[in-house]
């Protein structure tokens, strides 16, 4: 069904302003209560005010690529030397998010929510990107288990009648901190002007508009992360949508608060340059290794030479993401801001208490590696695994944060950043990409954005780490595996083959009716000459 808001009102910037032409393509039950017609005119508002900018920084990211394809590499740029050589910093951190020791995160279904802020965690990152598939019930039903979180009055039932989950009292939950959609995504179930409406912007929005309020008369927000930034020109966009949303919203200025993810390679050479772009109001950066991991896949597709070994080899140790981890905590540390370390995507190991000690030791060690590198805080994806990364952080980092470590030592330069990860590709290995790949592709089809698989918390992420390695190796001259065997397109097939078999006893898997269609995905993502830059965007065609 089709609704219409003609003749809405909203007052951007105090400037009262008729609004029209915006629909909504789908209908979800309750769901006026969230797109009331106020709502829909701040959303308006905010698309019209900046779909212009994000096209062209859209288009600006597909010339950097041409260029890349073209056989250039990323480099530290010319024409900002001067922000990264200057004495400047970030503003002020604020209190709630001075201790960001261990942050969860996950999608923003009902129970996770009360789950999330109930952990015991300092920070709850509720997902609205990589930990959800993008269904309109999947959204609404996020924004409005978000929305009753913030009032205090969030429970739920589950659905055989017995455990009833409720919140703790406020201030025993982690601090909430929302992740919208990145810039490159759509929201096709509302257009604005007959155009598909930016997916940050009306996830951002209808966060903001329904919460800001709330949250900062309790001096808790609002906060966001950014997701999938490429440059600083990205960054100074959402600053201004920011902006532009709290003269709306009659906010103070800068009191939307923004952690900003390092997930793609360019932004991993402009570290410094977002971080001013967004100065008045960023707290921090973060490693966001699996994107980042994917992002020099794509990044560098061109480049036969730069092929990687399997998902399990690159690990951190490996010298381009150790480059990485320790410019970003340098970087942050000497602005005055956060440098926050990556996700631990374990989860604990049922019925096997040697291999579930085997996958803790190696979190525990991640984090050691993380608190000594002078992070100041870490993900996880679990709630099992606070308490161990408390541990960690509590034995080695005795403030809140550990801003003082300013790693003066550190000297990455663009070959560090670029350098190739040595390793193996296993049979195991490439047949374990199908599987993860294949299995996170059918349950995001049916709706599910987060999937444990094989002992491990698989998101959006994970998923285009394999689809992309698969793509890489199948397209490079004259690879094997480690037995000998040639990587080539019969290697592919036999493993999409047996896949049905493999997982024929496993029919309560999330997605597993789509399976077929989601092999079918992954085969013509494989043979394209080209690698697709986003797994999401052919497969969020199908959703709905």
């Amino acid at each position: 069904m089709s609704a219409v808001l003609q003749n809405a009102t909203a007052r951007p910037l105090g400037t009262p302003q008729p609004l029209a032409g915006i629909q909504v393509h789908a209908r979800q039950p309750g769901q006026e209560r969230l797109l009331t017609p106020e709502a829909l005119a701040f959303l308006v508002g905010l698309q019209r005010a900046f779909e212009d900018g994000r096209q062209s920084r859209l288009d600006a990211r597909r010339q950097r690529q041409a260029r890349f394809d073209g056989g250039a590499l990323p480099r530290f740029r010319v024409d900002t030397a001067a922000i990264r050589s200057g004495d400047w910093r970030v503003g002020p951190i604020p209190a709630a998010l001075l201790d960001r020791r261990v942050e969860i995160t996950g999608p923003v279904d009902p129970k996770m929510v009360i789950n999330a802020l109930n952990s015991g965690a300092q920070c709850y990152m509720a997902d609205f990107e990589d930990s959800t598939s993008p269904t309109w019930r999947n959204l609404l039903t996020g924004q409005h288990a978000l929305r009753r979180a913030v009032a205090g009055t969030l429970d739920w039932m589950a659905p055989d009648g017995g455990r009833h989950y409720t919140l703790k009292p406020r201030d025993q939950q982690a601090v909430l901190i929302v992740r919208p959609r990145g810039w490159h995504l759509d929201e096709k179930h509302v257009t604005v002007d007959g155009a598909p409406m930016a997916a940050s912007l009306f996830d951002a929005g209808l966060f903001l508009f329904h919460n800001a309020h709330a949250l900062a008369r309790r001096d808790r927000g609002p906060y966001l992360y950014l997701p999938k930034l490429e440059c600083m020109e990205e960054a100074a966009l959402w600053h201004e949508v920011l902006a532009h949303a709290e003269g709306v919203l009659e906010l103070p200025a800068d009191s939307i608060k923004v952690t900003v993810l390092i997930e793609t390679l360019p932004a991993a050479f402009e570290m410094d340059e977002i971080l001013h772009a967004l100065r008045t109001r960023v707290v921090g950066l973060n490693c966001g290794r699996w994107d980042y991991i994917f992002s020099a896949i794509k990044t560098l597709r061109a480049h036969r030479g730069r092929v990687l070994p399997e998902r399990g080899q690159v690990t951190m140790d490996q010298p381009f993401l150790r480059a990485y981890s320790e410019l970003l905590v340098q970087t942050c540390h000497r602005r005055g801001a956060h440098a926050m370390g990556g996700m631990a995507a374990q989860i604990p190991i049922s019925g096997d208490a040697d291999a579930n000690d085997a996958a803790l030791a190696k979190v525990r060690a991640d984090k050691v590696r993380e608190v000594t590198a002078g992070h100041d805080g870490t993900w996880v994806a679990h709630p099992a695994l606070i308490p161990l990364a408390r541990a960690v952080f509590d034995e080695r980092m005795h403030g809140p944060h550990q801003h003082h470590v300013t790693r003066d030592e550190v000297c990455v330069d663009a070959a560090d950043l670029l350098a190739v990860p040595r390793g193996t590709i296993t049979r195991r290995g490439f047949e374990d990409n199908v599987e993860v790949c294949v299995r996170y592709l059918a349950a995001w089809l049916d709706g599910h954005g987060c999937v444990p698989i094989h002992w491990l918390m698989e998101d959006a992420a994970t998923a285009e780490i394999a689809r992309a390695q698969l793509w890489q190796w199948l397209h490079a001259d004259g690879l094997h595996l480690d037995d000998g065997s040639e990587v080539d397109f019969a290697l592919l097939e036999r493993a999409l083959i047996g896949l049905p078999s493999k997982l024929a006893d496993r029919l309560n898997l999330p997605g597993a009716s789509r399976i077929n269609e989601a092999i079918g995905m992954l085969d013509r993502l494989t043979h394209a000459d080209e690698l697709a830059d986003f797994l999401t965007l052919p497969a969020y065609a199908r959703l709905d």
